[in-house]
């Protein structure tokens, strides 16, 4: 017997067959091919969380505040911008947070919300801001292995390098890396060109140390007004095109096209604004700014690896999202249900990002396929003794390390005063030291298991000035 549909019902069909072929091909390859696996990442303005005096209140009701979030969210990839400037040691007197802030962040809030599933990266401070950026990780997924660029500028602009820990590491031998860089711009309107003279300034850094952009993630909150400032121009337009980032709303899903003005007409990129979450310059306090959600700050920016799966990781289209913002948000409070409730997310989740900060998280999803064949292109970054004369102000570490650490110190830093920090891989302290920096190569005790560790030295102003991983044998 025939079956006779009218037109439109045909079409109806034929698109619900053609969605069910496409997932059952998908399903199929899932299983012929390389296992997979999602990263979640996550950028968020935590507006001085941790710093003392406290702007906005007690810090264990903020570490309840992000744990509600990040429970909702699970978030494999955390990037907090504006946190409070963690101090690096006793004498350190630029930080505003309290020494192992980062620890308790880990305790109270993040592994609150899932238990022993997050580390984070060393974090630094040579710009002494009273503000930091610091990268938290699934440590079952990934491995922090070093800092690749640091930046210093209003606040240290960091390239972080992970690995991914893929199930087929320990027969394939070949892991893929994804570095991410974290950034906090100068905000204000009149402050355009100093934006634009930062990202110039983190990037020319970047091209010192890689041929070409690998698997590598730009985000943070880059306080630009429209695309067309020059802080934006140099992420998604360089001339050295092996050097853009892809803005995923604009050049991946295509939601909205160039060039586009968020400052000026706010209006068709309502479901993507991230300033502010709070229409009242005095509730829930007077910290950060006020007005509703008025302009779009916070963006995560993808390399051409990402967006065009050239090496295992890719973006999952139509991932980017701004948490709590329901489109419907434009200059009222996140939790503003007078017109619109707000069902973007769980009630205590909105009311949790109404507290945090002025600022809604945004995100982004990455597919990672697993490396079955032991083979991948080579990553872009030069060499490691090029960027380490670059990076360490002269300073030569003996590498591997043996019983003693031996260290070789220029002219300019002989009988100062130094100070020697020795982190595992998750930035957990393991020792610290305060010495004299000796001419020639000296040697220095230290008492490590067999590893690969971070070492760090501080002038006698606390600034850094070697940051690098060492292996102990």
């Amino acid at each position: 017997m025939a079956l006779f549909l009218p037109p439109y019902m045909k079409q109806l069909f034929l698109s619900a067959t053609n969605l069910l072929l496409g997932v059952f091909l998908f399903m199929a390859a899932g299983h012929a091919g390389a296992q997979t696996d999602t990263l979640k990442v996550m950028s968020y303005n935590v507006l001085d969380y941790g710093g003392n005096p406290s702007c906005q209140g007690a810090t264990g009701t903020y570490h309840n505040y992000l744990e509600t979030i990040v429970a909702y969210t699970n978030p494999d990839i955390i990037g907090l911008v504006k946190m409070g400037s963690i101090r690096l040691g006793p004498n350190d007197f630029h930080g505003t947070a309290p020494i192992g802030f980062g620890d308790s962040v880990l305790q109270f809030a993040l592994n609150a919300a899932y238990p022993d599933r997050y580390a984070y990266c060393t974090y630094t401070n040579t710009s002494q801001a009273d503000n930091m950026s610091v990268l938290f990780y699934n440590k079952h997924k990934l491995g922090f292995a070093g800092i690749t660029c640091n930046y210093a500028n209003i606040t240290d602009f960091n390239t972080y390098k992970l690995y991914y820990k893929d199930p087929a590491l320990a027969t394939m031998h070949d892991t893929t890396f994804l570095y991410v860089v974290l950034n906090h711009t100068q905000s204000g309107s009149s402050n355009e060109q100093l934006r634009g003279a930062q990202i110039a300034g983190e990037m020319q850094l970047i091209q010192q140390h890689f041929s070409a952009l690998p698997n590598m993630i730009n985000m943070g909150d880059y306080n630009t007004r429209y695309t067309n400032e020059s802080c934006y121009q140099t992420l998604s337009n360089p001339t050295d095109t092996s050097f853009r980032f892809f803005d995923p709303p604009f050049s991946l899903d295509n939601t909205y096209t160039y060039p586009a003005n968020w400052d000026n007409n706010a209006t068709p990129y309502t479901a993507n604004l991230t300033t502010s979450t709070r229409q009242s310059a005095s509730q829930p306090n007077a910290c950060g700014t006020s007005g509703g959600a008025k302009s779009w700050y916070d963006h995560i920016f993808l390399s051409p690896w990402i967006a065009h799966s050239a090496n295992y990781i890719s973006y999952i289209p139509n991932s980017y999202r701004t948490i709590g913002n329901d489109g419907h948000r434009l200059g009222r409070s996140v939790n503003d249900n007078s017109q619109t409730i707000n069902t973007s997310a769980p009630a205590d989740v909105i009311e949790a990002i109404f507290q945090m900060s002025n600022k809604y998280p945004v995100m982004a999803d990455l597919l990672v396929q697993s490396n079955a064949t032991g083979s991948s292109p080579a990553d872009p970054e030069l060499p490691t003794y090029v960027t380490n004369l670059r990076q360490n102000n002269g300073i030569y570490v003996v590498n591997p390390v043996e019983n003693n650490i031996s260290i070789h110190f220029p002219d300019a830093y002989v009988n100062s005063g130094i100070s020697i920090v020795c982190r595992d891989m998750t930035g957990r302290v393991l020792s610290s030291m305060q010495q004299i920096a000796r001419a020639g190569t000296a040697t220095y005790p230290v008492q490590l298991h067999p590893g690969l560790y971070l070492i760090q030295i501080m002038d006698s102003n606390g600034q850094y000035i070697y940051n690098n991983k060492i292996l102990k044998k």
